[in-house]
């Protein structure tokens, strides 16, 4: 059995009423380490695994770390995470009660990658957070699930940071004759990698990441990521930390799941409502949740004396 769960897809009723559209979840937050990254690095662990890795090492601000610990634990499988200096102390206490072994190292997950990739030793292998063929594959897999339901939509809402669940979205489309389907692919303000590689036509490395997204938080963009966009419609969005942060509240009361501003990024187009959605009738958003943010730290994020300090 893989590693990850079949979650469930739900139309909400407060988020069709706000956007005036139907709008329906796949709830990926449900995963057991709490966000859809598990479906591709379960995926990428279980083939390393079964090639006589020993260890797994990995970089990461919080979920891709948890799903790579949580797959390490489950196969028995030591584990070490590299996580920047701007990852939370929740993500640390959850990484170490996955049983990983955490290093802090760096101000971005650019730094945290550099170190982690010179540490890997001969029987380990190293888990890539969100550029990796192995993990889009995973990723994959929860569109098989949405098509499975006979579910029909006319456009798939995804939040980007480094777009791993972009390309793999985006493989699972291809996978069903799907192509002509568009992706709105969402960043906030700060952590926006992928419209800058969009506007210059080429890869960009961001100077920094100054958005309380830390989940976006990738400098630069995956290549495949920025293919998919000169190979099939997908539309960029860039919302502000305010929107992503109002809409992980509104969706706590109204759904009664937290998620992290990452995942409110793709939220706030429906609260909006934005102007992204109007050519749409029926949209499948992924709620792809993340398990590092309190509701204590998204509403101090919230105050204004906190968003002049960014």
């Amino acid at each position: 059995m893989p590693l990850h769960v079949d979650t469930p897809l739900v139309e909400s009723h407060p988020l069709s009423l706000a956007s005036g559209r139907r709008i329906v979840l796949k709830l990926d937050a449900l995963q057991p380490s709490g966000s859809f990254k598990l479906r591709g690095i379960g995926h990428a662990c279980e083939v390393h695994h079964a090639r006589g890795a020993r260890g797994f090492v990995t970089s990461s601000g919080g979920n891709a770390g948890l799903a790579v610990a949580y797959a390490g634990r489950r196969l028995g499988v030591p584990v070490t995470v590299f996580v920047p200096e701007s990852s939370t102390s929740t993500a640390r206490a959850l990484l170490a009660r996955e049983q990983a072994k955490v290093i802090v190292h760096g101000a971005s997950w650019q730094e945290a990658n550099e170190l982690a990739l010179s540490r890997v030793g001969g029987t380990d292998a190293f888990i890539h957070p969100f550029d990796d063929p192995l993990l889009w594959h995973g990723h994959a897999s929860m569109i098989d699930e949405v098509v499975a339901s006979g579910l029909v939509f006319d456009a798939v809402v995804v939040s980007v940071g480094g777009g791993g669940l972009m390309c793999g979205v985006a493989e699972g489309l291809r996978r069903h004759g799907l192509d002509h389907v568009p992706i709105v692919a969402v960043e906030t303000t700060g952590a926006a990698s992928l419209r800058a590689a969009i506007d210059a036509g080429a890869l960009v490395t961001l100077d920094a990441i100054t958005s309380v997204a830390t989940s976006l938080g990738a400098r630069r963009v995956a290549a495949r990521a920025l293919q998919w966009t000169q190979e099939r419609p997908v539309q960029s969005v860039v919302v502000s930390d305010a929107e992503a942060l109002e809409a992980c509240e509104r969706f706590l009361a109204d759904h009664r799941m937290l998620v992290e501003p990452a995942c409110g990024a793709s939220l706030a187009l429906a609260y909006g409502p934005h102007q992204a959605l109007a050519a749409f009738d029926r949209v499948l958003v992924i709620a792809c949740g993340g398990a590092t943010a309190t509701i204590d730290q998204i509403r101090h994020w919230a105050r204004p004396e906190a968003a002049a300090d960014l």
